[in-house]
């Protein structure tokens, strides 16, 4: 558990970024699943790095040294369902200093607006615009209310983002945590591929590895991918058989107080192809080469430009790369992104590798005219000289 002083010092650091000026962070409400039923429930990452509340509904205003969480509003019946934080404990968790209800949260604002003509918030993802769901509505509420009160309105995505991407100790330690909860869960599933007979009860091995060993689940819906299906990104249904020969691509991690990991293997099904090995033995070596560049002070740039000619020397020697688009045809996606509380983390808008950044690094080549999908991923903590595989302990053998 994270103690409270931890997201009070948080909540000053950001402040003293921004001159003290106010902020508003929105936690994200409840959505529909089914009919009369709520979908299962992960808080957006600002607003619980910055308190630890992690039911939907809640809010924050914090303005210099002072904090004031607004709770959500339920009912008698409500709270007899479904339960909730009371004030005092809501408290307790964040460190703010005081609680008070969502009636209370637009008086409060108005309040807060007659001394301070700017506030500051937390944008929508500037990609928004290209997901394919619907976003959560309870952020672009609490920006419309604030438009309406205060003459600016500010976004502190980017302050936030370069205070999240430089892991503390404590956060490296439940990533760490993450981590060794999924090899675990791996591992399990190398033993269960002697009798395993479809993509499902791979994940049940792992659901059921996760929860056993205390975690709260799986930090996003695991990948479980056999021949065409390892080409599909992000492939969730997981129904297909497995075949008697060949591989199985497993994507999946563990979240641990609120913090995820993020691992690929592809491992063997009885007896692979020699086109199925040589792809596997590609995406092996040149993940061991991107990981050995990665160190505090090398620029993003030039690591992009050094991943695309291992890339593509890996293309090359699978005679994959023929012409130039041949490239992202086999390679389609990033080679690294951060990790932590969001599985997709940012880091930060720095222009080069700091110490105590956490990152993936998977690459993978994909060739959907011979079914064949192969992604190696490790979670990689930079440090003061180089870096941490924090997920070596997981084999990448075939």
């Amino acid at each position: 558990m994270v103690p409270a002083s931890i997201y009070k010092e948080r909540r000053l650091k950001l402040s003293k970024i921004l001159n003290n000026a106010p902020i508003v962070v929105s936690g994200f409400d409840a959505v529909q699943q089914t009919n009369d039923a709520s979908a299962p429930f992960i808080q957006e990452s600002n607003f619980f790095w910055l308190t630890g509340i992690t039911e939907p509904g809640w809010k924050l205003i914090f303005e210099g040294n002072k904090s004031t969480l607004i709770s959500a509003f339920k009912t008698e019946i409500q709270r007899t369902f479904d339960g909730g934080l009371s004030p005092e404990e809501a408290r307790l968790v964040s460190g703010v200093d005081s609680v008070v209800s969502k009636g209370e949260f637009e008086p409060l604002l108005a309040t807060l607006s007659i001394k301070n003509k700017k506030v500051y918030t937390v944008f929508k993802h500037p990609h928004s615009k290209y997901f394919d769901f619907v976003l959560n509505p309870a952020p672009q509420k609490t920006l419309k209310i604030l438009k309406h009160l205060f003459e600016e309105v500010m976004d502190c995505r980017k302050e936030l983002a370069k205070l999240k991407a430089i892991k503390s100790a404590k956060e490296i330690e439940f990533i760490q945590q993450a981590i060794d909860i999924s090899i675990d869960g791996f591992n399990k599933v190398h033993e269960a591929l002697t009798h395993a007979r479809h993509e499902y009860e791979i994940e049940a091995t792992l659901s059921y590895a996760f929860r056993s060993a205390g975690s709260s689940g799986h930090a996003y819906e695991p990948i479980v991918g056999v021949g065409k299906n390892a080409c599909t990104l992000h492939y969730i249904e997981n129904s297909d058989p497995l075949p008697s020969s060949g591989m199985v691509l497993i994507d999946a991690g563990a979240r641990v107080a609120g913090y995820a990991a993020d691992i690929t293997r592809t491992f063997a099904i009885g007896a692979p192809s020699e086109r199925e090995k040589a792809v596997h033995y590609e995406v092996q070596q040149a993940q061991q080469k991107i990981i050995e560049l990665i160190k505090p002070g090398y620029s993003f740039k030039e690591y992009e430009v050094a991943v695309d000619t291992i890339m593509k020397n890996a293309l090359t020697a699978l005679q994959l790369l023929n012409e130039p688009d041949d490239y992202r045809k086999y390679f389609p996606h990033a080679i690294s992104h951060g990790l932590g509380i969001d599985v997709h983390d940012s880091l930060g808008g720095y222009e080069t590798f700091q110490e105590g950044m956490v990152l993936t690094v998977e690459p993978g080549i994909y060739i959907p005219e011979e079914g064949i999908g192969v992604r190696i991923e490790d979670d990689i903590l930079v440090t003061k000289t180089g870096n941490k595989n924090l997920s070596e302990a997981l084999s990448t053998s075939l």
